[in-house]
C-alpha cells in the first residue's frame, strides 16, 4: 500500500481532487485530476509546481487557451487501425482534436508569449491542417455529408435533384389539373422513399398506379401514379448509390486517421496534459494560492496558511512550522479551537505541494519531500469489529509505529485519549518517543498536562496552543507556537453559569502540582498576550515610520532633482551671457576700428551713426539671448465690441493689464498706459480684462498647447494610412490629421485608402469636398499610388 493512500482519504485530499476536476475542461484532464497522487522526487515536484506557476502567469497575461470539448478518440483510433469505418461523429471529434492542437500551437507561438516550462509540452503538439480541413470539408454534421466530399457524391446528388424535380413536376399536374378533385389534399408526400399523392378511396380507379399505404381511417390511399414509377425507381437507385459513396468517403477518411494515429494519440495526450496543468493554475487562482519552496532540509514552514476546504470568509490563517529546531509539535487547547484543522493543514498542504498544486498561503512558505504521511485523525469506532474509540485509534497507531521512518510525517489527533488519563498520558509520551526514534516528523494534539511537560523538558519537542478568548467563550483559531495551551475548563464552566461553590470545590480537588503548572501557563499566556500587543503596536509604529520616511525621502529626492535642473539651467544661462558679452565686445571693437579707419572721411558722421545703431542692435540681441522673453500671441480671440477710451484691457505679449488712453482708426493701433509705461500696440494684441486668464491655468494650457504644436511639427509626416478603416472612422482620422498639417505648416498631403471596392475612397472624397480647409484634391498619379491614394492641397 502507498505511503499516501490512507492519508489521502483521512486528510480529505479527495475533495481537493474533486475541486481540481471542476476546473478541468477536457474529460481526459478531469480523469487526471481525480486520479492525482503525490510525487516523491524533488526535481519532479519542482517541475510540476513550475508548470502550474507558468500556466497561471500565461493565463493572467493573455487568458487561458481554448481546449474546446475534445472527446476521447482512443477507441475510435483502435477500430480505425483494424480497418473499421468510423462514424461521422467520430471523424468530427478527430477533426476537433486536430483543430485544438493547431490553436494551442498558435497560442504558444504568438508574439511575446513566454511559455516557460510549458514550452516542451507545447512543442510536442503536431499540426496537421490538411487532414483537419479534409474532414471538415467532407462532413458538415454527424447527420450530413457535404456534396464537396467527392465529385461522385456531388454528381449523384445533382442527378437526384433533377429526378426529384421531374417527379414533382409530373405529380403537380394531378394537384393543379382537373384531377385534383380526386385528392384528399393537394399535396405531394412520400411513402417508403417514393413520391405519392393522397387519393380519396372512392376515386382509386380514377388514378392508375401503385398503392403504397392507406390512412388510419381508410379514407385515403397513397398512390404512386404509373407516370412517375420509372422516375421513382431512378431516385431509389441514386439513393442507394449515395449511401455507397458516403460509406466509401467515411472509409477513406477512417483510413487516413489510422495512418496518422500516432500523431493523433500524441496530440490527445498532450492536450489533456495542458488542460490539466491549466486546471491546476485556475484552482490556484481561485484559492489565492502560491508556489511553495521545496526544501531538502526536512522542515515545513507555512505562513498564513488557509485550509482550502473552509469557507474563505470564515477561515483564519495560521503560521505553523515543523522540523526547524524541533521534529515534534505538541498542540494543546480547548475543543473546537482549531487543533485538528492545524494537523490536517500540515498533512494536506504536503500532499498538495507534492502533487504539483499551489497551496493557499503566503510566498516564502516551504515544505519538504515526504515519502509517506500517516494520520490518525477522527473517531473511527467500529461496531462490526467490536472496537471502541480507543481501540480503533490503537489499531491505527500500531500500524503507524511499524512503518514510520525518517521520510514520514505522522499526525496524531487526541493521542492517548479514550482511556484512563494517567495510563493514556504515559502511553502517549511513549508513542511520541518511539516515533522520534524512527526519525519521523510528528505533530500531535492532546489535553494531557503530561505531554505539555514532556514538550517543555525535552529538546526537539515544541509546545503549541490554539488561542481561546475566555471573555467571549470563543476560540480565535490562532496557533501560538512555543507556548502550551491552558484548558480553561473552570473559566468556561463559570461563564456558562456553574455556581462558584462547585468551581471552588473542583479547584480544591486538583493536585497542587497541577495547580502550579496551570498557574505558570496562565502567567506565560498573560505575558505572551502583552508581548503580542506591544509587538503589534511596535510593528504599526514601524510601518508608519517607514511610510513617513519613504514619503520624505521622495520629497528630498524631488527637490534635489529640481535643484540640479535649476543649477544646470543657471549654468547654461550664465555661459550664454558670457558668450553674448564676448561676442558683443568683439563686435564693438571691430566697429570702433572701422570708425577709426574712416575718421578722415567726409562721411564720418554718417558712419558713426550707422555704427551706433548696429552696436545697439547687437547689444539688444545679446540681451535677448541672455534673458529671453517668451513671445505670446493671441489665438482664437476676437474683441466682443469696439474699444473705447478708459477700457481695461490685457496685453497678451507682455502679460500685463493696461488702460486705453487713445484710439487710432487709421493704422488699427491704440495707446495704452500700463503702470508707469505708456505704449502703442495693435488692437490684435489686446483682450478685454474680463476675458483675460484669471489664474495660471491659462498659462499652463498655453504652455501645453505650445508643447503640443512643437511635438506635432517634429513628428508630422506628409501621408496618412487609413486602409482597413470604416468610412466614419477614416474621416475622423483625416479631420485630426488635417489639423496637424495646418499646425505643421504642410500644404500638400497624401491619404492612403487603398483600392478595394472604392467605398472608402468615395467616403474620403465626400468628406474632403465639404471640408473648408481643403483647396483641392486629386487621385494619385503613377508612382504616387494611383487609385489607392488621394493627394490633398490645403489652403
Amino acid at each position: 500500500m502507498s505511503g499516501f493512500e490512507k492519508s489521502i482519504k483521512t486528510l480529505e485530499f479527495e475533495k481537493i481532487r474533486e475541486l481540481l476536476a471542476l476546473q478541468a475542461v477536457t474529460e481526459g484532464a478531469k480523469q487526471m485530476a481525480l486520479s492525482l497522487v503525490p510525487e516523491t522526487g524533488p526535481d519532479r515536484i519542482r517541475t510540476l509546481l513550475k508548470n502550474t506557476t507558468d500556466a497561471k502567469n500565461l493565463a493572467a497575461a493573455k487568458g487561458a487557451p481554448s481546449f474546446g470539448a475534445i472527446k476521447d478518440i482512443t477507441d475510435a483510433l483502435e477500430r480505425a487501425g483494424k480497418g473499421a469505418v468510423l462514424s461521422a461523429r467520430e471523424l468530427l471529434d478527430i477533426a476537433a482534436l486536430l483543430k485544438c492542437a493547431r490553436t494551442l500551437c498558435d497560442y504558444a507561438n504568438c508574439q511575446n508569449t513566454n511559455t516557460g516550462s510549458l514550452k516542451e509540452i507545447f512543442s510536442r503538439l503536431i499540426v496537421d491542417k490538411k487532414s483537419e480541413e479534409r474532414i471538415y470539408k467532407a462532413i458538415i454534421s454527424e447527420e450530413e455529408i457535404a456534396d464537396e466530399a467527392s465529385p461522385e457524391l456531388s454528381d449523384i446528388r445533382r442527378k437526384m435533384r433533377v429526378a426529384n424535380n421531374r417527379v414533382r413536376d409530373s405529380l403537380q399536374s394531378f394537384i393543379t389539373g382537373g384531377r385534383s378533385k380526386y385528392l384528399q389534399e393537394n399535396i405531394i408526400t412520400s411513402r417508403n422513399g417514393r413520391f405519392v399523392i393522397p387519393v380519396k378511396v372512392e376515386y382509386k380507379n380514377e388514378i392508375k398506379g401503385l398503392v403504397h399505404d392507406t390512412s388510419s381511417s381508410g379514407a385515403t390511399l397513397f398512390i404512386e401514379p404509373i407516370s412517375v414509377v420509372e422516375a421513382n425507381n431512378e431516385i431509389r437507385v441514386l439513393a442507394a448509390n449515395e449511401e455507397k459513396e458516403i460509406e466509401r468517403i467515411l472509409a477513406s477518411l477512417s483510413s487516413m486517421c489510422a495512418s496518422i494515429s500516432s500523431t493523433l494519440s500524441l496530440n490527445y495526450d498532450n492536450i489533456n496534459l495542458l488542460s490539466f496543468i491549466f486546471a491546476k493554475s485556475e484552482l490556484s487562482y481561485k484559492m489565492n494560492a502560491t508556489e511553495p519552496e521545496i526544501n531538502e532540509s526536512k522542515n515545513i514552514n507555512l505562513i498564513k496558511a488557509r485550509h482550502p476546504l473552509i469557507e474563505s470568509e470564515k477561515v483564519v490563517p495560521i503560521n505553523v512550522k515543523l522540523g526547524d529546531g524541533f521534529d515534534t509539535l505538541v498542540i494543546t487547547g480547548p475543543n473546537t479551537g482549531g487543533k485538528t484543522v492545524t494537523l490536517k493543514t500540515l498533512g494536506l498542504f504536503s500532499l498538495m505541494a507534492q502533487s504539483g498544486l499551489h497551496i493557499p498561503c503566503l510566498e516564502g512558505s516551504s515544505v519538504c519531500v515526504l515519502e509517506s504521511i500517516y494520520a490518525d485523525i477522527g473517531d473511527e469506532q467500529s461496531i462490526e469489529q467490536s472496537l471502541s474509540t480507543f481501540s480503533s485509534h490503537m489499531v491505527n497507531i500500531v500500524d503507524i509505529t511499524k512503518v514510520a521512518d525518517e521520510k514520514s510525517l505522522v499526525l496524531f489527533d487526541e493521542l492517548g485519549a479514550g482511556t484512563d488519563p494517567t495510563e493514556g498520558a504515559a502511553l502517549a509520551v511513549s508513542i511520541l518517543e518511539h516515533i522520534r526514534e524512527r526519525g519521523a516528523l510528528c505533530a500531535a494534539t492532546t489535553h494531557y498536562a503530561e505531554l505539555k511537560m514532556y514538550a517543555l523538558e525535552n529538546d526537539g519537542v515544541q509546545n503549541a496552543s490554539c488561542e481561546f478568548d475566555v471573555n467571549t467563550l470563543r476560540p480565535t483559531y490562532r496557533l501560538i507556537i512555543g507556548a502550551p495551551g491552558k484548558s480553561n475548563a473552570f473559566a468556561i464552566s463559570s461563564k456558562l453559569g456553574i455556581s462558584d461553590d462547585i468551581i471552588e470545590r473542583a479547584e480544591k480537588l486538583v493536585s497542587s502540582e497541577n495547580k502550579r503548572f496551570e498557574a505558570v501557563i496562565g502567567k506565560l499566556e498573560k505575558s505572551r498576550l502583552e508581548m503580542d500587543k506591544n509587538k503589534s503596536e511596535a510593528e504599526k509604529m514601524r510601518a508608519e515610520f517607514e511610510a513617513f520616511k519613504e514619503e520624505k525621502e521622495a520629497e528630498i529626492r524631488a527637490k534635489l532633482d529640481e535643484a540640479e535642473k535649476q543649477l544646470e539651467k543657471a549654468q547654461a544661462q550664465a555661459a550664454g551671457i558670457v558668450r553674448s558679452a564676448r561676442a558683443s565686445s568683439e563686435y564693438i571693437l571691430a566697429e570702433l576700428e572701422e570708425v577709426k579707419r574712416h575718421r578722415e572721411s567726409d562721411k564720418l558722421a554718417e558712419k558713426l551713426e550707422s555704427a551706433r545703431l548696429d552696436i545697439r542692435r547687437k547689444l539688444r540681441e545679446a540681451g535677448d539671448a541672455a534673458d529671453p522673453v517668451i513671445e505670446r500671441k493671441l489665438e482664437n480671440y476676437k474683441l466682443p465690441r469696439p474699444l473705447k477710451i478708459g477700457d481695461k484691457v490685457y496685453l497678451v505679449d507682455i502679460n500685463k493689464s493696461a488702460t486705453v488712453t487713445e484710439i487710432s482708426d487709421r493704422d488699427g493701433k491704440i495707446t495704452v498706459k500700463a503702470g508707469i509705461l505708456t505704449l502703442r500696440t495693435n488692437v490684435s494684441n489686446v483682450m478685454l480684462e474680463e476675458d483675460a486668464p484669471k489664474t495660471d491655468k491659462g498659462a499652463k494650457k498655453a504652455k501645453a498647447y505650445a508643447k503640443y504644436h512643437t511635438a506635432v511639427r517634429s513628428d508630422f509626416t506628409d501621408e496618412l494610412d487609413i486602409r482597413g478603416q470604416l468610412g466614419d472612422d477614416g474621416c475622423f482620422m483625416i479631420d485630426k490629421y488635417l489639423d496637424e498639417a495646418k499646425i505643421a505648416g504642410i500644404h500638400t498631403v497624401r491619404i492612403i485608402h487603398g483600392k478595394g471596392t472604392g467605398a472608402l475612397r468615395a467616403a474620403v472624397w465626400a468628406y474632403l469636398k465639404k471640408d473648408s480647409r481643403v483647396k483641392e484634391y486629386r487621385v494619385g498619379r503613377y508612382g504616387e499610388g494611383d487609385l489607392g491614394v488621394t493627394v490633398v492641397q490645403l489652403k
